[in-house]
């Protein structure tokens, strides 16, 4: 077998040029943006306290994966899904692969529908384009979608330099527009008020369910994370700044989308959680061009990170592909998927789907990886041994099939927890079944001698 078909690229000390700032940047854009704000109107049917509550249980669980993972980029200089094959083998890695390949292709699909819809409420109030939902709504939905498409492949074609900048200014005009939406929402209404809203009991979320909704956005960064930290120089940036980044990032427009929607709730007598969208809460709050500029901005920092990341899992699956046009590829293949709720007609139904698909397959996958690195076998993770099809990690037909069946195991168990009212009530199905596919991983690759893999062959 020819070792050059699975070569990796190390990233080297002299391109490793991302400080703190760069880093904490870099996660902040990537959740204070569309998608978390939506995300935050979801949870908002569990209440202000019961939204913040599942909020902070979910994020803090979630970063700290996002660190280990951090860590592991640092260490090695490889990309997340090239570090899979470490785990479920090197041709067993396409599995993580093609679902982080979907994972991304989605979040951009997200970030770009929703800074679309922000496109066409400016297009409505300069050629009195009809909006989305109304007949004829579609046009200035499918005109945003082709230019946020057409940034994208700008900024990401640019190189990694252009993808920091993007995320330097993008995270000072988030950081304004978050402060600058919290005055309008607080002249509307109290934090009383919004402390005592109780959502309507036919579509309020149990806090399970919305620590559950948390986590499947929250882990798909994790596996992501490497791609980033491999730029760095500093064990301390790779494993606090992703972390802090994040968690603020998620924190701040989570608790936009639930504070918004509810106050849209209040002034308008009917809860709605269609009402979460953020081109639609500015909108009615009456704050003008200026919100949706930034709202297409924020898109654009979010999807730096979701086409990048999309783009190393394609890399990984397809080695004669470049990584440029792996981005291009990316980029494409999202827009094509952002049309999926013009034709459903239901963005928030195509998003909460999303999102039970993610949350169902990432838990497991993640936690065989972080066992595998410092558990069992952290020894094997050199760029010679990852493209080796000689080598430990080769395991039998270039798959570890311990890490694949754990990975089935582990989606059936989410699955039968999932509808168990008590944990719907408490903690949620993705943590409980993360550390079960930890121990069933580490139990097995134990009894079936994994120890046997620290000698290369």
């Amino acid at each position: 077998m020819n070792n050059s078909k699975y070569a990796v690229q190390v990233i080297p000390e002299n391109e490793r040029n991302m400080n703190y700032w760069d880093m904490f940047a870099t996660w902040f854009g990537a959740n204070a943006n569309n998608g978390t704000w939506f995300l935050g109107g979801v949870v908002a049917a569990c209440g202000l306290m019961g939204g913040t509550l599942a909020t902070l249980i979910a994020g803090v669980l979630a970063y700290l994966f996002l660190s280990m993972m951090g860590y592991v980029g640092y260490q090695t200089g490889e990309t997340t899904t090239v570090l899979s094959r470490g785990s479920f083998g090197i041709r067993g890695s396409l599995i993580p692969s093609l679902i982080n390949i979907t994972l991304f292709l989605g979040w951009t699909a997200v970030n770009t529908f929703i800074a679309a819809t922000s496109l066409a409420f400016i297009f409505h109030s300069l050629f009195k384009w009809p909006l989305f939902g109304q007949p004829g709504g579609n046009l200035g939905m499918i005109v945003g979608i082709a230019i946020m498409s057409v940034l994208h492949i700008l900024s990401i074609v640019a190189g990694q330099r252009s993808v920091q900048l993007v995320e330097r200014i993008g995270v000072i005009l988030v950081i304004i527009f978050v402060i600058l939406e919290t005055i309008v929402v607080f002249k509307n209404v109290s934090l009383t008020d919004l402390l005592h809203y109780h959502v309507p009991a036919s579509q309020k979320m149990a806090l399970g369910l919305g620590i559950d909704t948390i986590a499947a956005a929250g882990l798909g960064w994790v596996t992501g994370g490497a791609d980033f930290t491999r730029f760095t120089r500093s064990k301390h940036v790779a494993v606090s700044a992703p972390f802090w980044g994040a968690l603020l990032g998620l924190l701040s427009f989570i608790l936009i989308g639930i504070c918004t929607t509810i106050s849209v709730a209040l002034t308008s007598g009917s809860y709605d959680a269609n009402n979460s969208d953020p081109s639609i809460i500015a909108n009615k709050l009456g704050l003008g061009f200026i919100a949706m500029i930034v709202i297409v901005l924020t898109s654009m920092t979010a999807n730096a990170v979701n086409i990048q990341a999309g783009a190393s899992a394609l890399n990984n699956v397809f080695h004669k592909v470049s990584f440029n046009k792996a981005l291009v590829i990316i980029t494409v293949v999202s827009m094509l998927l952002t049309f999926v709720p013009l034709l459903s007609g239901s963005f928030l139904a195509a998003f909460i789907a999303f999102l039970d698909y993610t949350g169902m397959l990432l838990g497991p996958i993640i936690a065989i990886m972080c066992v595998d690195y410092f558990c069992l076998n952290r020894d094997n993770y050199t760029p010679e041994t990852l493209a080796n099809p000689k080598g430990p990690l080769w395991y039998q037909g270039g798959y570890n099939v311990i890490a694949v069946g754990t990975l089935v195991v582990g989606v059936v168990v989410y699955l039968l927890l999932k509808q168990l009212p008590l944990i719907q009530a408490t903690i949620g199905a993705t943590f409980i079944t993360m550390a079960l596919s930890a121990v069933v991983y580490y139990g097995c690759s134990r009894a079936f001698g994994l120890e046997k893999k620290h000698s290369i062959r």
